[in-house]
């Protein structure tokens, strides 16, 4: 029974350590990145001191509940990167961003904030930024994407992508691809007039 002790602990431990990261993820995702250390454990049913001694700093649970998203978000920007028309690829890119970052308003919180104790998390969003730096010049190059875009200009709009509230997740998936037609519309080198997705009527609260 003594041999099976630690065994069990650590099946304990792994168990919590899980069940914290699911709770994290679920109230990140759905109250952004406010929501305090206390309440997520009270979620997750362990202690405080439980929560704290797998995540001694709520920098550290971010980074680790958004590891996948921020993998994800470097795919879509290298799937850019890899296509012939740079153009296309482009705008490929800043709609499933926008459409990535409406499905989850604590990924975009993390993704726009400064966390000097999670320097993973800063380096891989580096690297994507600096790929989306790449694929803009490709696209200007291509003489399709107007010569002063910035790449702190897509932080602006997932910063503006991230404040969309509609009456349900698929909503706010609709209304962020409206979004994104009209960002791409913008950032044109030669504007042309292109058909938006369908509008989507979303609650005054969300502009109020």
């Amino acid at each position: 029974m003594t041999n099976r002790l630690p065994h069990l602990l650590r099946s304990d431990a792994r168990d919590n350590r899980e069940r914290i990261l699911a709770v994290a993820r679920s109230v990140f995702a759905e109250q952004g990145l406010d929501v305090a250390m206390r309440e997520i454990a009270r979620r997750a049913e362990v202690g405080p001191a439980t929560l704290y001694r797998h995540f001694p700093a709520k920098e550290e649970l971010v980074t680790e509940v958004f590891a996948e998203q921020m993998a994800a978000c470097t795919a879509i920007v290298d799937e850019g990167l890899a296509d012939p028309d740079p153009w296309h690829g482009f705008c490929r890119m800043i709609e499933k961003v926008c459409e990535l970052h409406a499905s989850d308003r604590g990924f975009t919180a993390a993704f726009v904030s400064a966390f000097p104790r999670a320097a993973d998390f800063a380096a891989a969003r580096q690297r994507a930024l600096g790929k989306v730096a790449e694929l803009a010049r490709r696209a200007k190059a291509a003489g399709k994407l107007r010569p002063d875009f910035v790449v702190d200009d897509l932080i602006m709009m997932l910063m503006a992508n991230g404040g969309i509230r509609a009456t349900s997740p698929a909503a706010t998936v609709a209304a962020s691809q409206r979004f994104a037609a009209l960002l791409i519309q913008g950032m044109r080198a030669e504007p042309a007039v292109v058909p938006l997705p369908p509008a989507v009527r979303l609650p005054l609260t969300a502009v109020i």
